[in-house]
């Protein structure tokens, strides 16, 4: 199947008019880690463009393992520091983020109230200019009708530490009655400069290969994904680490047990794979695919990766499944086919969730039933045959169009930069 050209990159054209960016600020932006790869991956991209855009940022994190990997080289102006719990020596800062409906610990509370009294001259005066921290909850994505509702409102605290004060709600969002996406100003010009030929033979994939990345929870339709993969001569899958990897192992031993045993990361996958002659797979870290005889499908599994390359992961493939929030986001920047995994929840209200995103994505047929399968909707037998060149052109005109739709729509941190300074 012949590659598709990359995924338009049109200049972001703002419908609310340009206004003045607020002096630079210092912000304290909280994360407690559920999903791993998700939420760090979210505030590290919103205190790495903070601090592109000339701001400091502390970002308090209870598990901050992922940036190992997710951004080894750091960012100038970024400090990331371990859960607090003891204040700030020097106090909150003029913006504190509560990410994700975490719990901000009650000793920095302590010290946003102190800071809000000074500022209100009702405590110890720290001089001129001194401003109250605005606080912010910055929730999850969601396309639900509530999220224009909700986003901008004030949440007064009547007990506790923060008695008092009040937070404000900031839902990120795909229409401009929401905080908008995250998209850093560089993003376009990076994508537009991307070589996607130039990596895909750097990773020793076929030019006319379907190369599809996987990047999701234990979908249960993944065995007819991989069925469907196998009958498609010349396709790539492109495993992300974790569980992407672990359910795709499990979806392969499942479907022909002569492919056991299953290695683990790093053991190098070819030797003991090869007895099923279904797939052939390329180490870790080589990215060599091994295209057998009666091969129908080549697997790659991909080491951990900055989020920058990431980005070009999706950039680089036809098709792109996706999990949680941040990934979903990329995704549809990259502008091609993507079917996205939500994460789930106990109380499958996340099924509302995908429902108001594929309404808000005017999702063709074959495309809506791809999510639903794939999540667990639908029974996944019912999973369309997705790999056909005129369902894949589809969803590719569907995800620019929506594509399109979000580059006229200021970014959230642009969104986020305007609100504080209304605020403040």
């Amino acid at each position: 199947m012949p590659s598709p050209a990359p995924a338009p990159a049109p200049a972001a054209a703002p419908l609310l008019p340009a206004r003045p960016s607020p002096p630079a600020l210092r912000w304290d932006i909280f994360c407690q880690v559920i999903d791993n790869f998700g939420d760090i991956g979210v505030c590290w991209r919103l205190a790495a463009d903070l601090a592109a855009r000339g701001h400091s940022v502390r970002l308090w994190t209870d598990d901050a393992s992922a940036l190992a990997w997710m951004a080894p080289q750091g960012a100038a102006g970024v400090q990331v520091l371990p859960w607090p719990t003891q204040p700030p020596e020097d106090g909150a800062g003029d913006v504190v983020v509560e990410a994700f409906g975490c719990e901000i610990p009650a000793p920095f509370v302590t010290a946003i109230a102190q800071a809000a009294r000074e500022s209100a001259g009702t405590g110890e005066s720290t001089g001129e200019g001194q401003r109250a921290p605005l606080w912010i909850n910055l929730e999850y994505l969601s396309a639900e009708a509530y999220v224009e509702r909700c986003h901008g409102l004030p949440s007064p605290l009547a007990s506790g530490p923060g008695a008092g004060l009040t937070r404000w709600f900031f839902y990120p969002g795909f229409t401009p009655r929401t905080g908008g996406l995250l998209r850093e100003p560089g993003l376009s010009a990076r994508q537009a400069a991307f070589d996607r030929t130039a990596w895909r033979r750097r990773h020793g994939i076929a030019p006319d290969a379907l190369t599809v990345s996987l990047f999701c929870y234990e979908p249960p339709a993944l065995g007819q994904l991989l069925a469907q993969l196998q009958g498609c001569p010349g396709a790539h899958l492109l495993a992300t680490p974790g569980r992407a990897s672990a359910a795709l192992r499990q979806a392969l031993c499942a479907a022909s047990p002569a492919l056991l045993p299953l290695p683990l990361a790093g053991e190098g996958a070819e030797g003991r794979l090869e007895r099923g002659e279904q797939a052939r797979f390329s180490d870790e870290i080589g990215l060599k695919p091994l295209l057998g005889k009666r091969c129908q499908l080549s697997i790659s599994y991909l080491p951990p990766r900055p989020q920058p390359q990431f980005d070009e992961l999706l950039w680089a493939c036809e098709l792109n499944f996706v999990r949680g929030e941040d990934s979903l986001v990329r995704a549809l920047w990259a502008g091609q086919p993507l079917v996205w995994h939500i994460y789930p929840q106990h109380d499958n209200a996340h099924h509302a969730k995908l429902h108001a995103f594929l309404d808000w994505l005017a999702a063709p047929p074959s495309l809506r039933q791809a999510h639903l399968a794939w999540n667990g909707l639908a029974a996944p037998t019912s999973l369309p045959a997705l790999l056909q060149p005129a369902t894949l052109a589809e969803w590719r005109a569907c995800i620019q169009t929506a594509r399109h739709r979000l580059m006229q729509q200021p970014d959230l941190l642009t969104q986020l930069l305007g609100f504080v300074r209304d605020k403040s």
